[in-house]
């Protein structure tokens, strides 16, 4: 049993780490304030090859595996969580073309990704959120191709997308077996994209509704055959949840970070804060949580990378990082008393950022239902 790194990976994430002290965390503030995209850092992960590093070698990416993406992401979101999302969550728009797309498809989409290009992963509906075979958006057969209509609600990047993968219904009453997926260019008529919607956190990382009215798509576009939509998004999550934890892994060593550096110097009744054995307990329990975290998400990814099934493993990553971050993060605000609840430092911005990871890409009760249901079937 080997846990440790190559030197390639060692190498990756060391650039990742520079990149994001260099050019993320300075940028963090401004960026959720202004709830702006931060375009330029973007541009420089890009010119880097860090936003690329999983997609195939032969549309120009890094033809990496699921672990590296994860060690790009967990630096990038130790700085700001936001921005990490915004520039990680490309990923998860572009594996379902990955997964299923044809020679064309991949050539035509993952090397616009490859790139710069932005891609949105348009599933969630303002009815089915957890419930992913509730979406109602329809696909109608016609001459050609199809129309969708429906829309889509929380699409991250997708007033930014230059295309979307979107899930809809082409058997409307057929459950989860009448769903299928589509690429869809942002420039489609009939395709609108709304204002990004207001938010607690991570506000620089913009999502927005979409709506679709009689949107043609031709058969071409289609990501594999009719009515296999539904098991293209569940081996898209069991790609993308060790990237997701790995967002919370992140977030958890930016809340010890600023917790121990506070602790060391703040002083409290005569002593520092980590002399009180209450703050120094906070302290190692974050530091416990923070390691069980990352071995969870690593192993997941690893597993990935190694074609074994993940399902399990990525559903106990994504919840128990989320989860610890949720928990870090409040950790961090009280260790900082009165001033973590201000503006001044940052722990109220990562108490802000952490919550969403227990909402998106399955909340943290649906990855108990996951492996719950993994467990009888073992």
């Amino acid at each position: 049993m080997d846990f440790e790194l190559n030197p390639e990976q060692r190498e990756i994430r060391e650039l990742a780490r520079r990149f994001s002290d260099r050019e993320i965390v300075p940028r963090a503030a401004e960026a959720d304030r202004d709830k702006r995209f931060p375009s330029e850092v973007h541009q420089r992960a890009q010119e880097l090859g860090l936003l690329s590093i999983n997609l195939p070698e032969s549309v120009g990416g890094g033809g990496l595996g699921c672990l590296e993406l994860v060690l790009v992401t967990e630096a990038f979101c130790r700085g700001c969580l936001g921005i990490g999302t915004a520039l990680c969550v490309n990923a998860l728009a572009t594996e379902p073309i990955v997964i299923a797309g044809t020679d064309m498809q991949r050539a035509r989409y993952l090397g616009a990704a490859a790139n710069g290009a932005l891609a949105s992963f348009a599933m969630t509906e303002p009815g089915a959120g957890s419930d992913v075979a509730g979406i109602r958006t329809r696909a109608e057969r016609v001459g050609g191709g199809y129309r969708l209509s429906g829309s889509k609600i929380w699409i991250s990047n997708a007033n930014l997308a230059e295309f979307l993968v979107v899930f809809a219904k082409t058997e409307a009453d057929a459950g989860y077996r009448g769903m299928s997926a589509f690429i869809v260019p942002t420039a489609s008529d009939g395709l609108s994209v709304g204002e990004p919607l207001g938010k607690l956190g991570q506000r620089c990382a913009p999502t927005c509704e979409v709506f679709l009215d009689q949107v043609f798509v031709p058969d071409d576009h289609r990501l594999g055959e009719e009515g296999e939509g539904f098991a293209l998004a569940m081996s898209v999550f069991d790609h993308s949840r060790p990237m997701v934890a790995a967002f919370g892994v992140g977030l958890i060593e930016r809340c010890l970070d600023e917790s121990l550096a506070y602790a060391s110097e703040r002083t409290s009744m005569g002593k520092r804060l980590i002399d009180h054995q209450v703050v120094a307990h906070k302290l190692a329990e974050m530091r416990m949580k923070l390691e069980a975290a990352r071995l969870l998400t690593y192993q997941s990814a690893w597993l990935m990378d190694q074609g074994r099934p993940n399902t399990i493993a990525a559903s106990m990553a994504k919840a128990f990082a989320a989860d610890a971050a949720m928990w870090a993060a409040n950790e961090a605000v009280q260790i900082f008393g009165g001033m973590g609840y201000s503006t001044e430092y940052p722990v109220e911005k990562l108490f802000r950022d952490a919550k969403v990871l227990q909402i998106y890409e399955g909340t943290s009760e649906i990855q108990r239902n996951i492996i719950a249901r993994e467990l009888q079937r073992a």
